[in-house]
This record gives C-alpha cells, structure tokens and sequence, in this order.
C-alpha cells in the first residue's frame, strides 16, 4: 500500500471541513488542512519505528539483579483505531530480568511506539508485553494499561468518568499469583486471586 501525498491528505481535510458545515477558506480554517497532516505524522509516528530496535540495547552488569523492574504511571497517548480520537491514560510495565536489563526509558519508548498507530487498547496491551518477551526474554513481563476512550467520553455513551483496564501476564507474572499480586501492589491496582 503506498502513502497519498501530502497535497492528498490535505485535500481529504477540506473534504472534511466542507462536510461538517463549515468554508474551509475562512480565515481560522485556510492553514488547517495543514496543521491536521502535520499533526497526523505526529499522532502516528509509530508506524514508522522499530519496537524490537529500540529494546535491543541491554546491560548484563546488573550484580545477579532478578527481582522486579516496574516503570508505572506512564503517560500513555494513543487513537482509536474505530472513530480515531484519543485515548488518554497510564501504562504500568514490570519484568523480571533474566541475566539483562533494559534502560527504563526504553519502557516507555515501547509503549509510544505502539500508542502512536491506530489501534485498540487490548492490542496494544498484547503489543507492548510481546515485544518485551520477545526481545529481553525476561523471567516474565506484566502490563497493565488504563485509559479514557473518548470514543466513549465525548460521544456515543458519553460515560466521561470511566476508564479501561487491560493486562497482559507473562511468564511467572501470568504462572504465580504472588509475583502477579506483588505488581498489582506497585503499580496500585486490585489484586487478581
């Protein structure tokens, strides 16, 4: 598939702007078209890195280090992938290493990685802990993501007050409830028996 030009994309925005009742030449609207493509290849930009790139660098001098690293209250800024408006939360991530770590803010590189493309919560959850398991092959790998939608918030139901919480659980976070429990604590969230 190849990529419309940008005088395309543009064309598209006033399309848009034309639909919803307005004159894309007013004054406040003639360098919109603009700005929209421009902020597109902002909201998206995701597409164009490479997640397993960003984590390969490790560090394996970690003095026999095993226990859990968990970087939570990520900011997490993503799009619904079904009517392209925001989701806005916290991504919590926690691993266990297994003879490696990673520089934490690589954590929270993965997670705009994948929050920078069209995309549904449950995917990016999965995205995110399978990168990480993939790559680092930790002992095991736990996210949890928490995020308004609004899709939900701003139409449809409008239900401004709730939030989405999705998990993925690998390895000995998914096998041992106590490990599992143990990041729920950290990170604040109800315990899973």
């Amino acid at each position: 598939m190849s990529k419309p030009k940008r005088e395309e994309v543009e064309k598209a925005v006033r399309t848009l702007i034309e639909w919803a009742g307005d004159n894309p030449d007013r004054e406040g609207l003639i360098e919109t078209p603009k700005r929209v493509a421009k902020a597109y290849e902002e909201f998206f930009e995701g597409y164009n890195q490479d997640p397993e790139e960003i984590l390969r660098k490790t560090f394996e001098e970690v003095e026999g280090y095993d226990e859990m690293v968990i970087v939570k209250d990520i900011r997490l800024e993503s799009h619904c992938e079904h009517h392209i408006v925001p989701i806005l939360g916290r991504a919590h991530i926690g691993y266990i290493p297994n003879k490696r770590v990673v520089g934490i803010s690589k954590l929270a590189r993965i997670v705009d990685v994948f929050g920078k493309r069209l995309q549904t919560q449950e995917t990016m959850t999965s995205q995110i802990a399978n990168t990480i398991q993939k790559v680092l092959d930790p002992k095991g790998v736990a996210v949890v993501i928490d995020a308004g939608h609004q899709c939900m918030t701003t139409r449809g139901v409008h239900k401004p007050e709730s939030s989405t919480v999705t998990s993925a659980m690998k390895g000995i976070f998914k096998d041992n409830a106590v490990t599992r429990n143990e990041f729920l604590s950290f990170v604040n969230l109800p315990k899973n028996n």
